[in-house]
C-alpha cells in the first residue's frame, strides 16, 4: 500500500522535472521572505480529463500524458501503447500514480486565490486523489470505457521513474476545504474520452 506523500515530505526529487519545481518553489518562498509576495504553490498529481461539455480537453504535440496517449491507441492514431517498464515493485509491475480531474484542479485555483485575496498567507499544496493507479489499470479502464482492446507493449524503464507517486491532500483539505469531486479514474478517463471521440486529431489550426 502506498503511503501518500504530504507537502513536507523530505523526499528528494528522483528527476529533473521534480528538481525544477522544487526550485522554483525555493524561489517563491524567498520572494515572500525578501518582498512579502504572497503565494500559493499547486502541485499537479496527474491531471488529467476534459471538461463535461466535451469541449475543452487535452491537445498537445507531441503527446506525452499516457491517458490521451492509450486514447489515440484506441482511436487508431496510434499503432500501440508503450509500457515503460513492467518490473517495479507494485502490484502488475507498473508505475502507480495519483490522477486528478482538471475540474477540480480548476476549482482548487479558484480557493487558492480566494485564500489569497482574503490575506492569507503562502502556502504549498498538493493536489490528488490520495490513490494511485498503474499503468496497466489506465488500460484496463479505458478499454472498458472505449470498448476497444488497446493493443500495449512492454518498452524499458524510463530513467528518473519512481515506481509510485501518491499524493496527500490533506493540508488543502484542512485549510481551504477541498476536496477532489471528478476523481475516480473511470470518470476521468470517460470525460476524456467524450473530448477525443469529438476531437480525434485534436483542435488543429
Amino acid at each position: 500500500m502506498a503511503v501518500p506523500i504530504a507537502e513536507d515530505h523530505p523526499l528528494v526529487p528522483v528527476n529533473v522535472y521534480g528538481a525544477t519545481k522544487l526550485m522554483f518553489e525555493q524561489m517563491l518562498e524567498w520572494y515572500d521572505r525578501a518582498y512579502g509576495m504572497r503565494y500559493v504553490s499547486l502541485r499537479y498529481f496527474n491531471a488529467a480529463g476534459a471538461d463535461e461539455s466535451g469541449e475543452i480537453g487535452e491537445d498537445h504535440d507531441p503527446e506525452t500524458h499516457l491517458i490521451p496517449i492509450v486514447l489515440q491507441a484506441a482511436l487508431g492514431k496510434r499503432e500501440r501503447v508503450t509500457v515503460f517498464g513492467d518490473d517495479y515493485p507494485t502490484p502488475d509491475g507498473t508505475c502507480v500514480r495519483d490522477y486528478i480531474h482538471v475540474t477540480d484542479l480548476a476549482q482548487a485555483h479558484i480557493l487558492a486565490l480566494d485564500a489569497l485575496e482574503s490575506g492569507g498567507g503562502s502556502a504549498v499544496y498538493n493536489l490528488g486523489n490520495e490513490q494511485g493507479h498503474s499503468v496497466r489499470e489506465v488500460i484496463d479502464v479505458a478499454r472498458r470505457v472505449t470498448g476497444v482492446d488497446i493493443p500495449f507493449v512492454v518498452g524499458p524503464r524510463r530513467e528518473g521513474d519512481p515506481a509510485v507517486l501518491v499524493a496527500s491532500s490533506a493540508r488543502i483539505q484542512r485549510e481551504l476545504g477541498w476536496r477532489p469531486r471528478l476523481g475516480g479514474l473511470e470518470m476521468i478517463i470517460a470525460s476524456a474520452w467524450k473530448w477525443h471521440s469529438r476531437y480525434p486529431d485534436g483542435y488543429g489550426d
